[in-house]
């Protein structure tokens, strides 16, 4: 997982190995894709595009 991560430019520090797989980025929905839904049910509206740069976890 590691090693896949690193490919697309991803950095990941964890005190366990086993830590990195629960953070793949296929167990993940697209972001934009939960947005757009939430728009359309007009739970809320779309105002801007934020881009993600970091994530911490703990």
């Amino acid at each position: 997982m590691q090693k896949e991560l690193a490919a697309k430019g991803i950095s990941v520090r964890a005190t366990q190995p086993s830590v990195i797989a629960e953070e793949a980025p296929s167990v993940y929905k697209s972001s934009e894709d939960v947005v757009d839904v939430v728009h359309q049910l007009g739970i809320a509206r779309k105002v801007v595009r934020l881009l993600p740069i970091g994530v911490a976890k703990g």
